[in-house]
Parts: structure tokens; C-alpha cells; sequence
């Protein structure tokens, strides 16, 4: 990963006292992702999808397959009930599980996405672990806006067997979630649900004193207004018609509810927050992060957290295809009392 250049230092002219150490501002130098365009070595979505495999499992597909611009088997990622119905299949084949549905108009996720930022959280337990991904029960994690999908908890679970706490400020988005979860055998003793009731913060009044997370993720709403984002939905959709202008486009892209898709001061404004309220519950967590879908936003984040202390910043870029995106992640906690965590908790 290319860190943001550092300017020439300058030697002293009169010896200076030792400075105290400082927490971290810009991120460190980590392992960089997955070769340009390509998606992680573990991910289990690299190629072309095989659409006949798909069918096979979830013969409902079928319904929806086309043959794009290039000639080749697809669906038509414009048509919100295409792309629900295909993530119904590729949670089928590959992950096992059988049952998933949303309510109309909510945030349909780009599943190969959404793997590639866990594989990459698991690559960063790893580094606490002696380069071992820790797995099964006693590994936690916290999913912020579990949303009425909960992808995060199925495909965590699915590959690593961890056990989430998903959160969400919409009641609806908990209803769905808990239908998914108590649908899939198994699925209830892994994955809480709980309703975050103040829709004015993060953390604050929703963890219990003696709970414990190895890791919290989140993918922030990225809008800062209900205009922006439809305005960036119909600006992605005016280039795919050109491709293809036989399709019916939506207003949204792959649907969402406004706290899915924008907030007031958009990503910047609810990273800042969510670094902010981390603080109170630093010792509860031992990695937070957070996707960060604008590069521009990364000098904002990496200022916060200096303010709020973190001892520790990793940043990890991630691609897929042309699309280009990253997660942030911080502790509050030193070497040591990382390594207590690992042996305490591993």
C-alpha cells in the first residue's frame, strides 16, 4: 500500500528533548490487498460467474439470465429483483444458506464486495495471531448497520465461524435480519440482533460493560443527502444505458432505505462519529474499522483518529474490477495488551 509521502526531515540545531509518543495519524505500513482489479486470494468469487451452476441450485435465476452487450451470460444488474434473486443463489451454492430474502427497497449488497472486506478483517486477527486467522466461536465481531440483509454476519460465520452482534437503528432491518437468521439451522446461536434505539449515536448505550469484540465493521451510509444519492444513482445508470439503453433503470442503485444510503454530512460526518463514540468503548474492541468509499475523506479519518488517540491505524485497499475501494481500521490498545487479548480470548 503507497502511503501519503512524508516530508524531508531536518536535523535539529540544538539537541532537543526525547518527545512523548504520539498516537497515530497517518496509517501503518501494511500488507498490501489483492493485485490491482483483483478481488482476495480467499475470496470464492473470482472469475466469471457460472451461471448454469448457479441455475442448477436456484432454478428461479433463470428467469432473470441475459446476454449482455459483451455476449456473454448474465443478469441485468439494473433490475433490483434480478440481483436479489442472484444473491439468493450465490448464498445458496457457496455458502450454504438456503434461506434469504429482503423486504422490497432495501439495499440489495454486492456479495464478492462485502466477502473481500472480511477476508481482509481476518487477514488483520491474523497479525495479532502469529500470522494465523483465529476461527470459530471465540472470535466476536460487531457488525454497525447489520441492515435488513445481514451479510456480514452470514459470510462471516459461513467462512470463519465467528459470532456476530448486529446492529441496526431501524426495527425493520432487525426483523429482517432475525427472519434470515432463525430461518438457516444453526444460524441462531452465532448471530445476535439488537436495535441501536438512539438513532443519534454509535456505541453509546448499546454495549453491555462486559462484552467483548475482536473486531467491529461498518459500512457507513455514503450520501449526505437523499438528492445526492439519487442523483449518483441516475448518473451510474445513464452510463449503463448507454451500453445497453433496452434497460428499464431504477432511481436507486440496487434499492436502500435513507439510512442505508445518506446521512447528514454523509461518510465524513458518520466516520467522525463513530471514531469519536470508539473511544468511550476502547478497551471493548480490539479492532475497530470502518469502509471508506472516498479517498478524499481518508486526511479527515486519519486526523481524527490522532485526536482521539488511536495507538494503531492500518489502512487496507481492496478493488473489484475498475471499482476501487478501502477500509480503515484502529486499537486503542497497545502491543502488550494485544497480546494479552490473543491469549485470553484464543
Amino acid at each position: 500500500m503507497s502511503l501519503p509521502p512524508k516530508r524531508p526531515s531536518r536535523k535539529p540545531t540544538a539537541p532537543r528533548p526525547a518527545p512523548r509518543k504520539a498516537a497515530a495519524s497517518t496509517p501503518d505500513a501494511v500488507k498490501p490487498g489483492a493485485a490491482k482489479g483483483l478481488l482476495h486470494p480467499r475470496n470464492r468469487h473470482q472469475g466469471r460467474y457460472d451461471f448454469p451452476a448457479l441455475i442448477t441450485a436456484s432454478p428461479e435465476l433463470a428467469a432473470f439470465l441475459i446476454i449482455n452487450p459483451y455476449g456473454n451470460e448474465s443478469i441485468d444488474f439494473a433490475n433490483p429483483a434480478a440481483v436479489k434473486v442472484f444473491n439468493r443463489a450465490l448464498l445458496k451454492q457457496f455458502y450454504g444458506i438456503n434461506h434469504w430474502d429482503i423486504p422490497a427497497d432495501y439495499l440489495c449488497p454486492p456479495i464478492p464486495g462485502r466477502a473481500d472486506y472480511l477476508h481482509y478483517l481476518a487477514d488483520l486477527l491474523a497479525t495479532n495471531n502469529g500470522g494465523e486467522i483465529p476461527r470459530g466461536a471465540n472470535v466476536r465481531a460487531l457488525d454497525i448497520g447489520v441492515g435488513a440483509n445481514c451479510i456480514y454476519p452470514l459470510l462471516g460465520n459461513r467462512e470463519y465461524a465467528w459470532h456476530f452482534l448486529g446492529t441496526d437503528i431501524a426495527a425493520s432491518a432487525i426483523a429482517s435480519a432475525k427472519t434470515i437468521v432463525q430461518a438457516n439451522p444453526g444460524l441462531s446461536e452465532a448471530i445476535e440482533l439488537r436495535q441501536q434505539n438512539n438513532d443519534a449515536h454509535i456505541f453509546q448505550g448499546l454495549l453491555h460493560s462486559a462484552e467483548r469484540f475482536d473486531l467491529s465493521l461498518c459500512n457507513p451510509p455514503f450520501h449526505a443527502s437523499a438528492e445526492e444519492a439519487s442523483s449518483g444513482s441516475k448518473r451510474k445508470w445513464r452510463n449503463l444505458g448507454k451500453l445497453d439503453p433496452k434497460r428499464t433503470l431504477p432511481v436507486l442503485n440496487f434499492g436502500g432505505q435513507a439510512a442505508e444510503l445518506w446521512c447528514k454530512g454523509g461518510e465524513a460526518a458518520f466516520v467522525s462519529q463513530l471514531i469519536k463514540e470508539s473511544v468511550a468503548v476502547a478497551q471493548q474492541v480490539l479492532w475497530f474499522s470502518s469502509l471508506i468509499s472516498k479517498a478524499s475523506n481518508l486526511p479527515m479519518v486519519y486526523n481524527a483518529l490522532k485526536n482521539a488517540g488511536a495507538l494503531q491505524v492500518k489502512t487496507v485497499e481492496m478493488a473489484q474490477g475498475q471499482k476501487q475501494s478501502r477500509f480503515v481500521a484502529w486499537t486503542f490498545q497497545t502491543p502488550e495488551q494485544q497480546q494479552r487479548w490473543r491469549q485470553e480470548r484464543w
